[in-house]
């Protein structure tokens, strides 16, 4: 009985300490300290930038054991913004992203692979256009520790690209305008 006991207790500190070394963090979209943003040649001449102004997320990191690390976006898709209105319209279309019929987007990671030199691969489900695929981001660490508000933040840049068709978005803009490049920067707020 006592064997018992003290194996569960065993199994219980063991439980309480391993999730104790994951820190989970909120992205900090509030005070603007996060960026989706993405880039597409504009007829093959120059590039055409722009970005979502409204997401939100979460994720997780595990120094001792970064494989068990995670992230959850969620994205705007009418939130898009090319710094310009009318084209801004056009991208909320039927056209393009259809933002009366697939409101949401987002991201799910499934797996992430630290690498010795702080880089990383982040694997998940991305979608967007009412399609699921599986996407790659290259990711970055640029650093951790307390900010002058009391609290204690974590930040990330990823990269990554994709081509239009295979999340159904079809309108022709031309040989050299068919994949769009994200990058993304991420500051996490310890929860």
């Amino acid at each position: 009985m006592k064997k018992t006991i003290l194996t569960a207790v065993f199994l219980s500190a063991s439980l309480v300490m391993s999730a104790a070394q994951a820190a989970d963090y909120v992205i900090d979209t509030n005070k603007a300290h996060a960026f989706i943003q993405f880039k597409i040649k504009h007829l093959g001449y120059s590039w055409l930038l722009g970005r979502f102004n409204t997401f939100e997320g979460e994720f997780s990191y595990d120094e001792k054991n970064p494989s068990n690390s995670k992230i959850a976006v969620r994205i705007d898709p009418a939130s898009i913004d090319s710094n310009h209105a009318e084209r801004d319209k056009h991208l909320r279309g039927e056209d393009f992203l259809n933002v009366s019929k697939y409101p949401k987007a987002s991201f799910i990671s499934k797996s992430f692979k630290e690498k010795t030199d702080g880089t990383a691969t982040l694997t998940g489900d991305f979608t967007l256009h009412g399609v699921t695929k599986e996407l790659v981001i290259d990711v970055k660490h640029i650093g951790h520790g307390k900010d002058p508000w009391g609290g204690y933040r974590r930040g990330f840049e990823g990269k990554t690209s994709f081509a239009l068709k295979d999340f159904d978005i079809n309108y022709n803009l031309g040989p050299a305008s068919k994949e769009v490049e994200l990058f993304l920067s991420i500051e996490g707020i310890r929860k």
